[in-house]
Formats: structure tokens, C-alpha cells, sequence
């Protein structure tokens, strides 16, 4: 079987040590680079493309955000994981934005983590459940915008089988309707919300209160 390859980005030695060792017990995975910060972590898939890549937020030289922007030009095809801190709510956003594909909490038991890798390359978004409980608690008080509102009530519905992780296929499966009005759907949906991927789309299904953790 082939193996995952991975890339850790993150400023703390440390942590990147012993998240290496913890990833390369499991056979199916394969950390084959590590850097410091977004300029080394960019410099670094020029000469080498993985397959995922773990990436911190706050880091000095270039941040996270910026360098997930930067990474996709190079190399569309990556996956890239935030490594998320409490606290850091205000990034979430504009980590999605960028192009990140999921998003675990730094303290996160390495099963988390190994669900995080699995998910992302087989082209779906993770989200720790811890991670979106403390999101949940910044925004609980808000009103829903007025997008929210321009959802019809099957795209409701699709929105929210998307957030429980299921495919178009299996959506269409679900539902009792084909493939291509699941396709068509979803591309309502991106638009309406302003959104470019699966994970914004779970965002706003959480910032418009539409679905529950």
C-alpha cells in the first residue's frame, strides 16, 4: 500500500519531534518533510509535493494562512490541516478561505489526527468536534445572517448531509434523487454562501445556527 506523505509546519521543534514519531508508527503514513514556518514550508513543496500537510496558524517569517494561499498555487492538489489552538476562532475563516481542507486542535489525541489525514485525502474536511463546540460557543448569540434565509428547504437539507460527511453519491442515495441533482445542489449552495469548499460550507452551516453539535 502506498503511504501517505505528510509535511508538518510548525514553529515549536518539539512538537513537530514528537508529532513525527506519533505519524510514522502508523504504516500507512510517512512524514517526509518538515518546516518552521510558511516561507521553509513552501520552499520545501517546490521540491517536493506531499500528499498532506499538517500546518500551524501563528508562525513567524509567514503565517498559515498565507502560505496554505501560496501552497495551493504550487500544488492543488495538497490537503492541508490547520493545527488549531483555543482561541484562534478569528483565523478558522480565513484558514478555509485560504484553502485548508480541515482543522484539529493541537492537544488532540494522534487518533484524531490520523482521522483528520485519512479524511482530507480522500477529498473530505474534517473538523475536531472539540474544535467546533468552542466555535459553536463564540457565535451561539448571534442572529442568523440574512443568506441563510435564501436557502431553499432540499438545499437545507443537502447542506446538512454534507456536514454529516456523506458524497454526492451518497446524498443522492439518501434522498431517493440522482447524482446530478445533488451536483447541481451543491453548486447552489457554494454560490448562495458565498463559499469555495466543503469546509466553508460547514462553517456557515454553524455560524447560521443550522446544524448542532
Amino acid at each position: 500500500m502506498e503511504k501517505i506523505r505528510i509535511i508538518i509546519t510548525d514553529d515549536h521543534q518539539l512538537f513537530r519531534n514528537g508529532l513525527k514519531i506519533l505519524l510514522n508508527a502508523f504504516p500507512e503514513f510517512e512524514v517526509t518533510g518538515e518546516a518552521s514556518n510558511g516561507e521553509e514550508f513552501l520552499k520545501l513543496i517546490r521540491e517536493m509535493c506531499a500528499d498532506v500537510a499538517l500546518m500551524d496558524i501563528n508562525m513567524p517569517e509567514m503565517d498559515g494562512i498565507e502560505a496554505t494561499r501560496k501552497a495551493l498555487k504550487i500544488c492543488p492538489e495538497l490537503n492541508i490541516i490547520a493545527l488549531s489552538m483555543y482561541g484562534e476562532e478569528e483565523y478558522y475563516y480565513k484558514m478555509v478561505d485560504a484553502g485548508a481542507k480541515g482543522f484539529v486542535l493541537k492537544d488532540s489525541d494522534i487518533s484524531e489526527v490520523k482521522e483528520a489525514i485519512l479524511t482530507v485525502n480522500k477529498g473530505g474536511s474534517f473538523f475536531s468536534q472539540e474544535l467546533l463546540y468552542h466555535v459553536i460557543q463564540k457565535i451561539k448569540h448571534r442572529e442568523n445572517e440574512s443568506k441563510s434565509a435564501n436557502l431553499s428547504k432540499r438545499e437545507k437539507e443537502i447542506l446538512l448531509k454534507i456536514c454529516e460527511g456523506l458524497s454526492n453519491q451518497e446524498i443522492a442515495e439518501n434522498l431517493f434523487i440522482s447524482k446530478r441533482t445533488v451536483d447541481k445542489h451543491r453548486a447552489n449552495l457554494l454560490g448562495k454562501t458565498g463559499s469555495k469548499n466543503t469546509a466553508s460550507l460547514i462553517l456557515f452551516a454553524i455560524r447560521h445556527k443550522l446544524i448542532e453539535i
